[in-house]
Parts: structure tokens; C-alpha cells; sequence
């Protein structure tokens, strides 16, 4: 039986952890180095640290940021935001991080995928999709688009034709995003992550709307998500990744249960 990831995000602008809904209304969550060893403590398989801001602003990552969340973990540690070439994410491996998302830039530029993965390995490299439902489509979910620069642009291109094409050019992950759902605590867009699944042959991380065992649960069974990501039920103790776990577990589904 596939053993499911559960992974804590961090969402960091200007420094600091932040959490808001469908992308907006962001409050503050605390510092990204004692957030990402707390979580890592209380069972999180993997941190996500995604620097939103990065290239809505035209910077890179926030380098120092990423050093002092890396010297905090003895988890896998992911970092997203502001990567634009190889050189940029060379950096981010330097700094401390063991895989990278890309978004933007990847839809900008589909080589640096490829690029990425032949210095250091395809399962170094997550693509991530901001998705939201195509509301003006007669089927809204197989339709939905990808959105960049942080949520703020709508690309035109199709999620699922994305995320085909992403698996093709060496991505090792697909990190789904449902804009729809974002922080909303309301369970996660499991046709939508279903769709994406079903499309591709590479993990797809869910991320989005998650609130109870019980949407971490459905988006295992019908989302068929490899992993599932969530930030606001972990920063503000809601629940923390091991009694999650423990109660996946309880369900029949297969997790690493922390000691």
C-alpha cells in the first residue's frame, strides 16, 4: 500500500510566515526557522516553504531565510518563490533546501524544468499549479486554468494540459494548488486534484482548503493525491501532523508514523 505524505507549508513574505484565504487577507504566522522546526517535531513528513511574494516582486528567494529554516530541519525541505533559472536554484540547494517548486517560471520558460532535473535529479524538482475552476466552462473542473505571479495572473492554459506537459519535461512532483479553496478550511478540490492525478503518472501533491481528518482522508481516496500539504490547521493548533496521522492511520491509510 502507498504510504501518503503529510507536508506543512509556509507561506513567507518580507520574512515572515503568513496565511490568508483564496490568496488574500494575509495575517501573520510567526517566524519560517521555529514554525518549520516545530512542525517537523510534531510528525510533518516534509516542510514547504513558499516565498509568495518573490516574483510578484521581480526578486529572488529570500536566501538567509531559507538558511536558517534549512539548520532547523531533519525532514525534506522544499523552497519555492523567485526561482527564474538554474543558477537560482543551485542557490536555494546551497542554502539548505532539497527539492524546489517552480510556478511562474516554468510555465515562462518549460526548459528550466529539464534544466533543473539534469543538475540535480528530476525528484529534486516540483512544478506547482495554481489552479482555479473555469467558471465560464461548461465543465469548470477539467477546464480550470493556471494562474502565476502569486495567484494575481491568469495564464489561459489548462491545468491538466499543464501538468502533462510539466511530467513530460522532467518534473518529478505536481504541487496543486485550488485557488477556490485556499484557506477556506472547507476540504480540499478533490475532483480537481483527481483530474490532475489521473493525468499524470508523477505524485501530485493536494494543497488547499484542508480543516478536518476528515478532508485528508478524501483527498487521499477520491482526490487519489500522493501527499497532501496544509499550513493553517498546523500554525495555529488546530491540529498537528502526528495526531493527524495517527488518526489517518486508524482509517486504513497508510502513513510514517512519527515515534
Amino acid at each position: 500500500m502507498l504510504t501518503r505524505r503529510i507536508i506543512a507549508c509556509l507561506d513567507v513574505r518580507s520574512g515572515r510566515v503568513v496565511k490568508g484565504v483564496q490568496f488574500v487577507d494575509l495575517i501573520d504566522a510567526g517566524d519560517p526557522a521555529a514554525l518549520a522546526h516545530r512542525h517537523a517535531l510534531e510528525g510533518a513528513d516534509e516542510i514547504v516553504l513558499l516565498d509568495i511574494t518573490a516574483t510578484h516582486e521581480g526578486r529572488g528567494t529570500l536566501l538567509e531565510t531559507v538558511r536558517r529554516t534549512a539548520s532547523e530541519l531533519f525532514v525534506p525541505f522544499t523552497v519555492g518563490g523567485g526561482i527564474r533559472t538554474a543558477d537560482d536554484a543551485a542557490a536555494v540547494f546551497d542554502a539548505g533546501a532539497d527539492k524546489v517548486s517552480i510556478n511562474s517560471a516554468a510555465l515562462a520558460n518549460p526548459e528550466l524544468i529539464g534544466q533543473i532535473g539534469a543538475d540535480f535529479g528530476a525528484q529534486a524538482v516540483i512544478v506547482a499549479i495554481d489552479a482555479r475552476r473555469n467558471t465560464d466552462s461548461g465543465d469548470p473542473v477539467r477546464d480550470a486554468h493556471v494562474f502565476t505571479h502569486g495567484g494575481r495572473r491568469d495564464s489561459g492554459r489548462s491545468v491538466i494540459e499543464w501538468a502533462h506537459e510539466a511530467e513530460s519535461r522532467g518534473a518529478g512532483e505536481i504541487l496543486l494548488t485550488s485557488m477556490d479553496s485556499d484557506g477556506t478550511r472547507a476540504g480540499f478540490d478533490c475532483e480537481l486534484t483527481a483530474a490532475v492525478s489521473e493525468a499524470v503518472r508523477i505524485p501530485v501533491i493536494a494543497s488547499g482548503g484542508a480543516g478536518t481528518v476528515a478532508h485528508f482522508a478524501d483527498v487521499f481516496d477520491r482526490g487519489k493525491a500522493d501527499a497532501a500539504l496544509a499550513a493553517s490547521i498546523f500554525h495555529f493548533g488546530v491540529s498537528t501532523s502526528r495526531a493527524l496521522k495517527q488518526e489517518l492511520a486508524q482509517q486504513g491509510i497508510s502513513m510514517r508514523l512519527p515515534c
